[in-house]
């Protein structure tokens, strides 16, 4: 499923994914469960959405529908871990209508390896 995933999405590499981090176009979202954030810290600014909430998240007509995911022109770059996680959430996003939906190779392991910016969790964060 995960191949499959990444034929039909957009994949970013850390420095790419650098490139677009802090533009006001582009929305990071942080598939990770809160022990996660919690245990290995967060990338700056990025909007956390626990995997097993997303859709519903992305979803206009749900009762738990975030604002953030009604943005069409925000381009949409998701991550969790290793990769996995957020390939398929990526390629979901795409199949519910989100226009502009990437992923990052690697996620959030990749990103702290290669000294990006990393933050300790907020507190209160675990919501998103």
């Amino acid at each position: 499923m995960v191949d499959e995933a990444l034929a039909l999405i957009t994949t970013h590499q850390v420095d790419e994914a650098r490139a677009l981090h802090g533009r006001d176009d582009v929305v990071f979202v942080d598939l990770r469960d809160p022990r996660e954030l919690e245990r290995e810290g967060v990338i700056p600014g990025a909007f956390h959405a626990p995997r097993g909430m997303l859709e519903f998240w992305v979803d206009p007509a749900s009762p738990y529908h975030k604002p953030v995911f009604n943005q069409p022109h925000k381009h949409y770059l998701v991550f969790c871990a290793g990769g996995w996680r957020s390939a398929l959430a990526a390629r979901v996003m795409v199949e519910m209508g989100l226009p502009r939906v990437s992923h990052l190779h690697g996620g959030f392991t990749a990103w702290k390896a290669a000294g990006a910016p990393v933050a300790d969790k907020p507190a209160g964060r675990s919501k998103g």
